[in-house]
């Protein structure tokens, strides 16, 4: 498995990151999309209790890509994944029903892909959560190296899946909770009442 090298930096505001890498050079990708994902995983949900993983089956907009992915510790380069392109989003889910394995989760977010040097960075937006920015690149060097350009203190950074950011802005969010744990993640759908109680919530 590839260690995946990114880091995330919360409660941006859009239109400035935009105007910031247009002004750094940065290439615009794929503007805006709405992309839908769902996590596959044993009925008994093993791969999620016992390894921190999960199967994710992604319609980006422009490719279908199958995933298996894996966090071994909340840090950079804390999480590992196997990628793969595939044809058909609908298919590929399929396939994993008839072997026995279970869709426990499907998500939607909004992401626009920019191209910075050799690093990629996203602008990500998901229900119910301040829009955020992930970098990703080839080496620790090279990301932390797009981060300063961009003004970002890496002591403002933070690692790991989507989860860590809910938690970041709903305080109340228990350790033992995770996003893929709830059955629908979608923009037209109202916040799960638990994320509702926090005080820190929008």
């Amino acid at each position: 498995m590839q260690d995946e090298i990114e880091v995330k930096f919360l409660n941006i505001d859009i239109e400035g990151v935009r105007a910031k890498l247009t002004k750094l050079g940065a290439h615009l990708e794929h503007p805006m999309r709405l992309m839908r994902r769902v996590v596959i995983d044993h009925p008994d949900r093993r791969l999620h209790f016992d390894s921190d993983a999960w199967v994710r089956v992604r319609d980006e907009g422009n490719k279908i890509t199958l995933t298996y992915k894996q966090t071994t510790e909340h840090n950079f380069g804390g999480s590992q994944e196997i990628e793969v392109n595939v044809s058909s989003y609908e298919d590929t889910v399929a396939i994993f029903q008839k072997i026995g394995l279970m869709v426990h989760a499907y998500q939607e977010t909004k992401r626009e892909t920019w191209k910075l040097d050799d690093v990629e960075v996203v602008i990500d937006e998901w229900p119910w959560l301040n829009p955020f920015i992930e970098i990703e690149g080839p080496s620790k060097e090279s990301v932390e190296k797009v981060a300063k350009k961009m003004g970002y203190n890496w002591e403002d950074a933070i690692f790991g899946s989507v989860t860590v950011a809910y938690r970041d802005q709903y305080k109340d969010i228990l350790k033992t909770e995770s996003i893929s744990k709830i059955p629908e993640i979608k923009f037209s759908i109202e916040r799960p009442e638990w994320f509702v109680k926090s005080k820190t919530s929008k």
